[in-house]
């Protein structure tokens, strides 16, 4: 999945005078964590390499010991044609994302692009995209709130931004947004085929070099929002569930810990000023 803008300059949209409402006040850095493409990011997609069930399990299984393990909330956005296209086991790893401090959101039917779709088509998106995710949120007693839509592209006029921001809140949707991507995916791409090679020297190194390279996201950007904003709001990390994290969870949510990060919900996330304004 590939951003038509990058996570910082989305927030810098959001509010570029946040600076005067929190200025001078001490602020406790943290971070909500954030799946998109549940139940597994390649699943249901036009590649031939398609992930097995068990492997589609295994990585979510994973994924969420993890965060159990460091008592970190999160939410996972559910694209409902790859629900459906994976089978009804995917109704059961969805089931295990409501358990405690954890949620779903909705990631749209198909992960289609708005920017090539009109109002009518993207409320369909929206609409169809909620069934199983708002039955399972319902079977345990939550609710859903939150949409991410894909790429985050929420309009790419301004009339089209206010028309989505308009539809959202007629269908009681919060948009969620993200600070922070890594573009894992990328590295994941090169993981399945390192370890579909048999490669283990290969998928260590990779394996590596997408931490390195997320601890270096989390400073790249925790540092311009200090420069422009001239403080830094939580943080909004975007990931996907693949193998890749699920090998990988444990040590990112571990350099978040050591950077002094504590872990929010994204509902706390995004009540604070910098995600509070309109894009333009």
């Amino acid at each position: 999945m590939l951003l038509a803008f990058t996570p910082w300059l989305a927030l810098v949209f959001f509010l570029v005078d946040a600076h005067a409402e929190t200025s001078g006040t001490a602020r406790e850095k943290s971070v909500a964590i954030t799946f998109d493409d549940l139940p597994h990011a390649n699943a249901g997609t036009d590649g031939t390499d398609q992930p097995s069930p068990q492997s589609i399990q295994d990585a979510n299984a994973r994924i969420l010991a993890a965060l159990r393990d460091h008592k970190a909330p999160a939410i996972g956005f559910v694209v409902e044609s790859k629900v459906r296209a994976i089978g009804p086991f995917a109704k059961d790893i969805l089931k295990d994302w409501t358990g405690p401090r954890l949620t779903l959101g909705n990631h749209t039917f198909s992960h289609a692009d708005t920017n090539t779709l009109d109002i009518a088509g993207i409320e369909r998106e929206i609409v169809d995209g909620e069934k199983t995710t708002r039955r399972t949120l319902k079977a345990a007693g939550k609710q859903l709130r939150f949409l991410r839509f894909p790429y985050n592209h929420t309009g790419d006029t301004t009339e089209k931004q206010k028309a989505i921001a308009a539809l959202a809140a007629k269908l009681d949707y919060t948009i969620a947004a993200s600070t922070i991507d890594t573009s894992d995916y990328v590295f994941d791409r090169a993981y399945e085929r390192a370890l579909a090679e048999n490669d283990t020297e290969a998928a260590h190194r990779i394996r590596t070099a997408y931490l390195m390279h997320t601890q270096q996201q989390i400073a790249y950007y925790a540092g311009l929002n200090e420069q422009v904003l001239g403080y830094e709001p939580p943080a909004i990390m975007l990931l996907h569930v693949n193998r890749l994290n699920a090998d990988a969870m444990k040590g990112i949510l571990s350099l978040f810990e050591e950077s002094g990060y504590s872990f929010t919900t994204l509902e706390k996330a995004q009540a604070d000023a910098a995600y509070r304004r309109p894009l333009s």
